[in-house]
């Protein structure tokens, strides 16, 4: 399998992941605060992360290959304050939003990354921009109400795709000869210690509460963030971070199909078609670009 096509597979089954940890979110947000949700499933994440890491660099050990601690420290530590707030911001939002705009909105990121990695002077090709275009239309028909109306989850969501943009560019910029698992667990890490004195000043945990949306946290934190951000930082090591973006906002569509298919949710004609051409918008992108030769 080449490398690329492995990329694309591993961000649409992170996509996958995360499509339908919205639900699981928006449940949550009925027992219990943003920072405490985002605090427990870091928490459970890196634990996880951390158990799991002897046992998938075990190749990379009997090669002799050591990770530069310190390297993945630093970055780690900048990669979780950036999560930490995109993460909490989406769990902000979500409580004033439904799950399917909260997924829609989050996606937007599609639009951001290639506007941003062109002012970095990353040259960005033709069907990538054309497969954005794409994208954005169908996000139009997923998102705006016949009446334009805007609620202040969705602007707080907004903010959370603005910040997951410097994600995905810095993992891009940063991470591509890291070891991907230990990356993950130090940022999920860093991002249990930022939340922490967090949720003490300003939320109340209770143990029934936390309890009583224990799925919730267990899904987000072992798939959407043990299998989900791991396979992000794999993927991504070999695909164009455009593209990467793409691929991952297709998390929109699978909020949606699960909102239809787990909660019962009903999508109209024109969300179907957003959701046809946000398909078709990774499939543009993923074709190649014609160069030209010389005779």
């Amino acid at each position: 399998m080449k490398d690329n096509t492995k990329g694309s597979l591993l961000l649409i089954l992170c996509s996958f992941i995360w499509g339908m940890a919205f639900t699981a979110q928006s449940t949550a947000t009925g027992f219990i605060g943003p920072f405490t949700f985002v605090f427990l499933r870091s928490l459970i994440t890196s634990i996880v992360l951390f158990a799991a890491h002897p046992l998938l660099s075990r190749k990379a050990r009997r090669a002799g290959h050591k990770p530069d601690m310190k390297r993945h420290l630093i970055l780690g530590a900048v990669l979780g304050v950036i999560l930490f707030g995109a993460c909490a911001l989406q769990q902000i939002g979500i409580a004033y939003t439904t799950a399917a705009n909260s997924g829609f909105i989050t996606a937007l990121y599609i639009i951001m990354i290639p506007i941003i990695t062109m002012f970095l002077g990353k040259r960005v090709g033709k069907k990538v921009w054309i497969g954005v275009a794409v994208a954005l239309v169908g996000l139009c028909l997923l998102c705006i109400k016949d009446d334009f109306s805007v609620n202040i989850g969705d602007l707080i969501t907004l903010g959370c795709a603005f910040v997951f943009s410097f994600h995905i560019i810095v993992i891009d910029s940063f991470a591509g000869d890291m070891d991907s698992v230990l990356l993950s667990a130090i940022q999920f890490a860093a991002g249990a210690i930022v939340s922490l004195p967090l949720m003490l000043l300003t939320e109340t945990p209770t143990l029934p509460n936390i309890m009583a949306c224990w799925t919730s946290i267990i899904y987000a934190a072992v798939f959407s963030g043990a299998m989900g951000y791991t396979l992000q930082m794999v993927g991504q090591k070999y695909t164009d971070p455009t593209l990467a973006s793409l691929l991952m906002c297709l998390e929109s569509v699978f909020a949606a199909i699960g909102g239809w298919i787990l909660l019962g949710e009903v999508l109209s004609v024109r969300e179907l078609l957003g959701c046809l051409l946000m398909l078709s918008a990774s499939v543009i992108a993923q074709l190649p670009e014609k160069h030209s030769s010389i005779a």
